[in-house]
């Protein structure tokens, strides 16, 4: 397995060139970019602008492990607004045309929701018609991620939907396409379950890995920790990982930000690098 780094890792105003320039530094084999909804790498972004980070990356001597967006917290799949869905669509559709022009296999994309308690106001969707609406726009989907040779790795996280992973292997045998898998996150999963059990039934369905760490007993998104200083049973993990013949990047989420590293930000790259050495045995 090869490790990685999500750029929300990295302080919220560093460059995205800064930004890859340190995760090699930091001794990252890959850095996983983000799709913002403005600005830098983002919908409003053209193609030569995409293909600069994959030119920055290659001289650098990474890779562009995957790509992630934040936009689904705003712009939901499983939404009562039918616009508010199509948007959610088109985002899909623009993270699978980057990922094309980046050069990577996968994206991450949150399925939908039936509430989520960190955002304020959270629209709720009854459990089974956001299943509905979930299942109908990833088979939609899937036939644009087939055409572009690009995965979409359906995340699991805090939105109350897909909650164990029996569910989400069927909701993901349900779409019946090769491109679309679970990209799975050990530390969403601590709070109500084991994330080795997560490995074991979704198998070869596990297009990426997310590594973050969490405490139990805090009970919110405030458990969120540095990796190995949680109850994720990393051994368990990787074992489970290597079971199911996993190889490509685990990729350190380190959000929220951990809030340890006030004055010097850039030293959680370091810290997270040399932790993850430690997970992979290396």
């Amino acid at each position: 397995m090869k490790k990685s780094i999500s750029i929300w890792s990295f302080p919220a105003d560093m460059a995205i060139p800064d930004c890859i320039k340190l995760a090699k530094r930091a001794g990252f084999e890959g850095i996983e970019l983000a799709l913002n909804e403005n600005g830098p790498m983002s919908l409003e972004s053209d193609a030569d602008e995409i293909r600069s980070y994959r030119e920055l990356a290659r001289k650098e001597n990474i890779q562009i492990s995957s790509l992630a967006t934040g936009l689904f917290w705003s712009y939901s799949l499983t939404s009562a607004n039918a616009e508010t869905r199509k948007k959610a669509g088109s985002i899909v559709k623009k993270q699978l045309d980057a990922a094309e022009l980046l050069g990577v296999d996968t994206i991450l994309v949150v399925p939908g929701a039936v509430g989520v308690d960190f955002i304020p106001g959270c629209e709720v969707v009854d459990y089974d018609t956001a299943y509905e609406r979930a299942l109908e726009a990833v088979k939609e989907l899937a036939g644009y991620a087939e055409e572009k040779k690009v995965n979409i790795g359906l995340e699991n996280v805090w939105n109350k939907f897909l909650l164990s992973p029996l569910e989400t292997r069927s909701f993901i045998d349900s779409v019946n396409s090769e491109f679309v898998g679970a990209y799975l996150d050990v530390g969403n999963v601590v709070y109500a379950g084991y994330p080795e059990h997560w490995v074991k039934i979704l198998g070869k369905r596990i297009k990426k890995v997310h590594f973050k760490d969490y405490r139990r007993d805090v009970g919110s998104v405030s458990g969120f920790v540095d990796l190995l200083s949680g109850d994720v049973n990393f051994p368990a993990v990787i074992g489970k990982l290597k079971e199911v013949g996993y190889d490509s990047f685990v990729t350190a989420e380190m959000i929220p930000p951990v809030p340890f590293y006030k004055y010097n930000p850039e030293q959680l790259i370091y810290n997270t690098s040399n932790s993850l050495d430690r997970i992979l045995g290396r």
